[in-house]
């Protein structure tokens, strides 16, 4: 928290300044790629959440702000369960009271299916901090070049540090392996026992036209906009009604989908964290694009169709 108040009380306004300290409060335990031990979480770092706050800054339309969005989905839901519950009550008025509790237990408890990922963020938070505190401790010492290096060692390596143990090649392998891996634009999907990757053996007659790109229909719909490719959600820039296009996403990249007007992944199908958030948000979607983020470049003008899985370029 303390990096968090020299970040608002050099930047950011009062007002806005204690708004953020008093989410940090509450939420400044999650974070992009949150089950990572080693990445900072939102109290140690809140440029992702200031980045998000900008991007909704620049939703001009009241109807797109992130209030209306969602009192709007509640509105869709309660219709829905009337909807259901008429169609049964023309059958049986016991069978349609059933059914509308049950749909309403359903809509208060669902979300209860994030809350235990919540707890399992907080401890490794607290892990987190515990782990900080030491890597202090070897910088200050001069075993590690900086505070962060310990997230590179196992609890062993570090208890082994502080016994006057030298990890320093260590960490230094390790992080270059690390910032290798970061430059991996995507991990297949499948892969076949000889390394080969399914997709990068498709037939001429499967692979798809100039032009135009497939994957596997996430959400429904249309939309024809400017791409933004983003490798990384913290300080994406993203304009209202551009199209996303992302290698994956997690929870982190969330905030994302009210700004976004549709929805490219390279990786996932139907059922992964961006296909759900996108149909939860209405936006059309398409997932399980090879190279998406190479073959799609931001301002490039292109059509998703959500229904059938197409992306055409313009």
């Amino acid at each position: 928290m303390e990096l968090a108040r020299r970040f608002t009380s050099r930047q950011l306004p009062p007002l806005l300044q204690r708004g953020l300290e008093e989410f940090l409060a509450q939420h400044g335990h999650r974070a992009v790629a949150e089950i990572d031990v080693g990445m900072p979480r939102w109290s140690d770092d809140p440029t992702h959440i200031v980045g998000v706050l900008a991007n909704y800054l620049r939703l001009q339309d009241p109807d797109l702000a992130p209030d209306a969005q969602f009192a709007r989905g509640a509105r869709a839901a309660d219709a829905a369960v009337t909807r259901v519950a008429s169609r049964v009550r023309r059958r049986s008025r016991l069978r349609a009271t059933a059914v509308r509790v049950a749909l309403g237990r359903a809509r208060e408890l669902v979300g209860l299916r994030e809350t235990h990922k919540d707890y399992l963020v907080r401890v490794l938070a607290h892990v987190r901090e515990q782990l900080a505190a030491v890597g202090a401790e070897l910088a200050g010492r001069g075993q590690l070049a900086e505070s962060e290096d310990v997230f590179f060692l196992d609890l062993v390596q570090a208890r082994a540090a502080l016994e006057g143990r030298d990890f320093r090649a260590v960490v230094a392998q390790r992080r270059q392996d690390y910032e290798r891996e970061l430059r991996r634009r995507q991990v297949p999907r499948i892969m076949l026992s000889d390394g080969s990757v399914p997709e990068a053996l498709a037939t001429p007659h499967q692979r798809p036209v100039e032009g135009q790109l497939t994957g596997t229909p996430a959400s429904a719909g249309t939309a024809t906009a400017m791409a933004r490719v983003v490798l990384d959600p913290v300080g994406a820039h993203l304009e209202p009604g551009e199209i996303l296009v992302a290698p994956s996403t997690d929870p982190g990249w969330t905030p994302l989908f009210l700004t976004a007007g549709g929805l490219v992944m390279e990786m996932g199908g139907a059922n992964s964290h961006g296909a759900v958030v996108a149909r939860e948000y209405g936006i059309p979607a398409v997932v399980g694009v090879p190279d998406a983020t190479l073959r799609i470049s931001t301002g490039q003008r292109i059509s998703v169709h959500g229904a059938t899985g197409l992306i055409q370029l313009r």
